[in-house]
């Protein structure tokens, strides 16, 4: 608790120019004596804090040694902590939470009030319905890992639903779609993939193998490639009844559908042919239909006729 305290108190003192040890005192429960020590333990630390005399007096830092809240503007500070209650929906640690405190810190009193109400107008809110209580510990694994340039270890699943052992060089963590991914160097296939965080399991991280981080290839600098592993991307078309409109603008936007004559509206996508595409096609029910290509349509339905098939005879064939 004293080095909590001592944070803290070196948090205030950084970004106030004077503070009343009474005032520590009763924001921090202890007594006034207390205080008086912790300033001397912050001074022996090498932290030159100073005592200020008088009815106004009180506890600062050196000139030279305090932070210039001017670098940045209200505005500027709101934006930071608005990003980082967003971030901190899917992927919170220590950190967010403790640069957050230190720019609400900064805040002047008087105008804390309108800040609260600044950072509160917009949320971000990446974590998925069901929560991602289980996802955390295998985002910090690799985090780590990531940090620390360590090997890891997992079995994957891939899209198809091929189990392999895999041993990588973790390069980053990547958050798109509202799903978490790994860029790495799979020493198997001796090249950088994607691994969506969903489809490990017994992951380790090997605390006696270090790897000397590659250069990343200009190609796999951004997230702007499929999530999967097969880059190959499926042009199709697909056909929704009028009365299925609001379907078609959840998933795709208002911008991405074309009206039909008939009353009824398409869209045309391209998407990695895999078994997550059959899936979603088919999760649209009779609501949508695929009109190309051909190969597509003849998919969708075979397997529309095996679900039937299933249902009727009233169990897993």
């Amino acid at each position: 608790m004293k080095l909590e305290r001592l944070l803290s108190i070196i948090i205030l003192l950084l970004n106030r120019r004077m503070v009343q040890a009474k005032e520590l005192a009763e924001r921090f429960e202890v007594s006034v004596r207390t205080i008086y020590r912790d300033i001397e333990a912050i001074n022996v630390a090498g932290i030159p804090v100073v005592t200020y005399q008088g009815n106004n007096g009180g506890i600062g830092l050196a000139e030279g040694y305090r932070l210039d809240r001017n670098v940045l503007t209200n505005d500027e500070l709101a934006a930071i902590v608005t990003a980082l209650r967003s971030i901190s929906t899917s992927y919170g640690n220590e950190q967010h939470l403790r640069l957050m405190e230190k720019i609400n810190s900064v805040i002047p009193p008087a105008y804390s009030e309108e800040f609260r109400h600044m950072t509160s107008r917009v949320l971000i809110d990446y974590s998925p319905w069901d929560g991602n209580e289980r996802l955390q510990p295998k985002l910090q694994q690799l985090k780590e890992a990531v940090d620390s340039c360590h090997i890891a270890e997992f079995t994957y699943s891939n899209a198809k639903g091929e189990v392999s052992h895999r041993i990588v060089e973790p390069h980053m963590l990547i958050m798109k779609g509202k799903q978490w991914y790994l860029k790495a160097y799979c020493q198997e296939k001796e090249q950088f993939r994607l691994f969506k965080l969903k489809r490990m399991k017994e992951l380790e991280i090997a605390d006696g193998r270090i790897f000397i981080r590659r250069e990343l290839p200009k190609q796999d600098r951004s997230a702007d490639q499929s999530p999967t592993e097969s880059s190959q991307a499926t042009e199709f078309v697909l056909r929704f009844r009028a009365e299925s409109r609001y379907l078609a603008e959840e998933w795709f936007g208002i911008e991405e559908l074309s009206p039909v004559d008939d009353g009824s509206w398409q869209v045309k996508k391209a998407y990695p042919e895999d078994e997550w595409l059959y899936s979603f096609i088919l999760s649209l029910g009779h609501h949508a239909e695929v009109l190309e290509p051909p190969h597509l349509r003849e998919i969708i339905a075979s397997r529309a006729e095996q679900v039937a098939k299933m249902y009727r005879s009233g169990h897993l064939t």
